[in-house]
């Protein structure tokens, strides 16, 4: 069951207010899943150029998928195809979002893009925060060819306990998206996008991270705010990101 304090992990928009891929002058598919729970869910499809990747996008925990435009156009001017996923609760998507749930409709995304004929070897899961540890848990878990981290917590309880060491958060949250327990089992390569001046997450989860990681990994330092990182950094993002795709071998 919820708690009152894993409602407060989740912060969606239900309305698409920051545009569409239309809006960035894309073409795009919208795309209905099913969770295996039988929740319905939205997902925007981008194609890319011919033999390039498809990054499958889990955002964070506010707003939707149309206010992760600006990543679209880096990622696709990459030539990389872009599945977008709102999860349950989130954009157009039915439900109501827990972390049993994500986990499925992270699920419901790799099933579709396999069934449309996608190689496992050519999906790069990318996940944004509290996304990551959504990406993570899936790259452990199904066939994929790489992962890219976000601002990634190492678990969103130790999140809690950094900004609220006073308060027993474990007694009250049962939510744990606990990214650090699963990324060893992460058998591909693994790319880290972390600013340093991150106000939310802290610059030493991601090295955590790193750690646990298996090789090939990287960790990508950033500078500006948790959620301005690509923006403030860009250059260094977006060859990151490049380069990335480019050494699994993805984008030539």
């Amino acid at each position: 069951m919820t708690s009152f304090a894993d409602r407060l992990v989740y912060f969606p928009t239900r309305e698409h207010d920051g545009g569409t891929p239309a809006t960035l002058g894309l073409a795009y598919d919208d795309v209905d899943l099913n969770a295996a729970d039988g929740v319905r869910l939205h997902a925007w499809f981008v194609p890319g150029r011919a033999s390039r990747p498809t990054v499958v996008f889990f955002h964070g925990n506010a707003g939707n998928i149309s206010h992760r435009l600006d990543k679209l156009a880096i990622l696709h001017g990459v030539g990389a195809s872009v599945l977008l996923l709102d999860y349950r609760g989130y954009g157009h998507s039915e439900g109501t979002p827990d972390e049993p749930g994500t986990y499925r409709d992270a699920d419901a995304a790799h099933d579709w893009l396999v069934r449309r004929g996608a190689q496992p070897a050519s999906l790069i899961l990318y996940g944004e925060s509290l996304g990551g540890a959504v990406a993570t848990d899936l790259a452990a878990r199904r066939a994929v060819g790489g992962l890219i981290l976000e601002s990634t917590p190492s678990s969103i309880l130790e999140v809690a306990r950094h900004h609220y060491p006073m308060i027993p958060i474990r007694l009250f949250l049962s939510a744990r998206y606990d990214a650090l327990s699963k990324i060893a089992r992460v058998a591909v390569p693994v790319l880290i996008l972390h600013s340093v001046n991150d106000e939310i997450v802290p610059f030493a989860m991601a090295k955590e991270l790193y750690r646990a990681a298996r090789e090939p990994k990287q960790l990508v330092r950033l500078s500006g705010g948790h959620n301005d990182n690509f923006l403030v950094s860009a250059d260094a993002y977006r060859e990151a990101l490049r380069r990335f795709l480019a050494d699994s071998g993805a984008v030539k």
